[in-house]
């Protein structure tokens, strides 16, 4: 790994802490003119005004963010459009879902696939939307004026959103579009973003998981990858162009830009910049929080979802129905399962530890030469602030990954049952009726033996596990009924409950009754987790809580300060656009162990395992493997690529962000990093860091000669 140099210089130092090289780094679009000369001589050929414009198309106008209508700002991934009718390409896991939800057993989309040859056969998904970025402005000077070192962290909170909302109210008046402002540094600038978001994005096509998931959980997080990770989908508008709700009346988008495809070579050393919309980093993360990440989140998260994971893999292996209501679910649970334990694996041999505590060490002595007493304060509020609260986040991780996230059924009765008590006790005939849509997509993907299982398991797991002290009373009461058969205690809830399968809440639902809605066992479960849940919140004293905060801001403060006028730093990934730029690079990962920066349908082939769901190779692949039909797709060795990788910065939420050339061309879609480098989003390792991308070549392959999408092909403009 690298190593940290820091000087000092009698009482004036210069501090480069770990956060800022030119290969590392989210950087924000608006500001992108300042890193121009490093990405010029990395081969980049464009101007920043070709990425970033508000008075002309740009790249930025062809970037999407891939969000929910409840929390649109909020992006699960990103997406990019490649044709001038709205299509965009995606990764295939972030598509996963909406598969999921079109698939039956009788057209099962997940393992066969789904291809739209013409516009009237995609599918609408409700409540999925897309944004777009119109502009961002740097409003820091304007919310700080607002604000005094003096002032509570709650009514710094409340002076920071009301002005905030003021901004936003005047960003959007008399427009279409939607702003949020968006803390940056945490807490130390503010910038506005202002986006227009499409609510009517309709699936068009996705290659069978056996391709797009290629590898499963084995290859996650690695590198050699084969996975063709990618789905397509189309924006339509109201006939005027308009964001409008799913109507047939809609139309395809008509983009400001849209990316050309590659269908050219790649080689190493190449310029690849990645724009898109990445979900957290943590790159401020001090010693202190880096423990309570390991030992804590990471560690439990793992430990408890492996109870999950094994069980579901059990259950969708026995039945194709089951495999298809839980596909989306489990894919959620296992990618994070996985890259906690990968992550605590990197964060001990690149010794993060170690280097979180040279850099505060140094921090410290800079501080001391301070006039404001905060940057000495700073370290110790941090301390103190994660000491505090390591016991309660202990216990709510048992309980948020055993109970609330475990087993469906308890969280949603509570929910349920509290929502029905209230409203029959105000109204003994109130109308439940528009809870049916509610309650009708949950039970489509519910299997109440399958529930159970998890219960039980879970339950016992958390039992037996955590602090005896904090555990939730039912548990404890349970234990001490049942003598620890908790398959026993599982069936009596579920066998008395109303919401333990849509049948008998349905009946319920015939002649509803507060009483019983209250009473009932499964949500009284529930219910029962969530308030401890929430009520260990308590356990930690305000005061305390707010001085993390504030030691947090004013450390990340010190940092900025000392670098200012030194280093480009940028700020922790939020969900906001940003960019990251770098090349085409192999590695080597360990001692005389060296990567190839590509690989091919060969290796597809090469770990075909018919006995292995992961490693299953549809029969149309092999076939047009053996027949060499690669089309106009293959490299210049005549090779048909698969993947390859960059050292660009990534992190969840740029799975299926554009990968793109020195000349604005899409050359792949990102999709993963390495597993060698999990401690990316904490500390950039750049010797080892890797993006690991979809080969635009691959996914044009299967549109054309594995789907004949035809159609599709003609719509993007192809650079060969």
């Amino acid at each position: 790994m690298k190593i940290r140099t820091l000087v000092i210089a009698m009482a004036l130092m210069v501090l480069a802490p770990s956060v800022a090289r030119a290969d590392e780094g989210m950087w924000l679009l608006s500001l992108i003119g300042k890193n121009y000369d490093d990405m010029r001589r990395a081969g980049f050929q464009l101007t920043p005004e070709d990425i970033y414009s508000v008075n002309q198309s740009c790249l930025k106008d062809a970037i999407v963010g891939l969000g929910n209508a409840g929390s649109p700002f909020w992006h699960f991934c990103t997406g990019e459009i490649i044709s001038s009718k709205g299509l965009i390409s995606t990764n295939h896991h972030c598509g996963y879902g909406k598969l999921q939800e079109h698939s039956t057993v009788e057209h099962d989309y997940l393992r066969d696939g789904f291809w739209a040859y013409t516009l009237e056969q995609e599918l609408p998904n409700p409540g999925l939307t897309a944004s777009i970025l119109v502009r961002m402005e740097d409003v820091t000077a304007r919310v700080k004026e607002n604000l005094s070192d003096d002032m509570s962290e709650a009514d710094r909170a409340a002076a920071i959103k009301k002005v905030c909302r003021v901004i936003e109210d005047e960003a959007t008046e008399g427009t279409p579009y939607a702003a949020q402002v968006k803390p940056m540094f945490n807490g130390n600038q503010f910038f506005l973003f202002v986006h227009i978001i499409y609510r009517d994005v309709r699936l068009v096509g996705a290659p069978p998981s056996s391709m797009g998931k290629f590898g499963g959980d084995t290859d996650n997080w690695s590198w050699p990858r084969h996975t063709c990770d990618f789905s397509l989908f189309r924006i339509y508008t109201a006939p005027d162009g308009s964001p409008a709700d799913y109507s047939k009346d809609n139309v395809p988008l008509q983009p400001k830009h849209h990316l050309p495809v590659s269908a050219g070579e790649i080689n190493d050393g190449d310029f690849a910049m990645v724009m898109g919309f990445p979900g957290t980093t943590d790159h401020f993360l001090t010693s202190y929080g880096l423990a309570e990440t390991m030992d804590v989140t990471n560690k439990l998260r793992y430990e408890i979802r492996t109870v999950k994971i094994n069980i579901l893999r059990e259950e969708m292996a026995a039945d194709q129905a089951t495999r298809i209501k839980y596909a989306s679910k489990y894919a959620s649970c296992s990618n994070y399962w996985k890259y906690s334990h990968e992550q605590n694996k990197a964060l001990k041999n690149l010794n993060t530890m170690g280097v979180k505590q040279q850099v505060e060490k140094e921090y410290s002595d800079w501080a001391r030469f301070q006039k404001a007493p905060k940057y000495n304060d700073a370290l110790g509020l941090i301390r103190q602030g994660y000491a505090a609260r390591r016991d309660v986040e202990e216990a709510q991780q048992y309980l948020y990954e055993g109970i609330l996230a475990g087993a469906e059924a308890p969280l949603f009765a509570a929910r349920l049952s509290r929502t029905f008590a209230k409203e029959l006790g105000e109204d003994k005939k109130a109308d439940l009726s528009r809870y049916r849509g509610y309650i009708a997509n949950f039970y489509k993907d519910y299997d109440e033996q399958v529930d159970r299982r998890l219960a039980a398991a879970l339950f016992g797991y958390v039992y037996s596990h955590m602090d005896p002290a904090k555990c939730p009373e039912f548990l404890t009461k349970a234990q001490k009924k049942y003598k620890g058969d908790w398959n026993k205690y599982v069936d009596q809830l579920y066998k008395g409950s109303i919401f333990a399968n849509a049948e008998a809440l349905a009946k319920f639902m015939e002649k509803p009754n507060a009483k019983k809605a209250e009473n009932d066992p499964l949500a009284a479960v529930g219910s029962q987790a969530l308030d401890y849940y929430l009520a260990l919140n308590a356990a930690v004293p305000q005061q305390t809580t707010d001085n993390l905060q504030r030691g947090i801001r004013d450390f990340t403060d010190g940092i900025l300060q000392i670098n200012d006028g030194k280093k480009l730093m940028s700020p922790d990934a939020n969900s906001t656009i940003r960019l990251t730029y770098g090349n085409v690079m192999s590695y080597d990962p360990k001692d005389g162990v060296s990567y190839h920066y590509y690989t091919t349908m060969d290796g597809v082939i090469q770990k075909e395992d018919p006995e292995n769901a992961e490693f299953e190779v549809p029969a149309r692949l092999k076939e047009l493997y053996a027949a060499k039909n690669f089309g106009p797709y293959t490299n210049k060795k005549g090779e048909m690529p698969a993947c390859f990788i960059t050292n660009n910065d990534i992190t969840g939420g740029n799975s299926g962000s554009p990968v793109i050339n020195g000349k604005g061309v899409l050359i792949g879609l990102a999709f993963d990093g390495n597993s060698e480098a999990m401690s990316g989003d904490i500390d950039f390792e750049e010797n080892l860091q890797r993006c690991i991308c979809l080969d635009s070549r691959y996914m044009l392959w299967v549109i054309d000669i594995y789907a004949g999408a035809k159609n599709l092909i003609e719509e993007m403009d192809i650079v060969r």
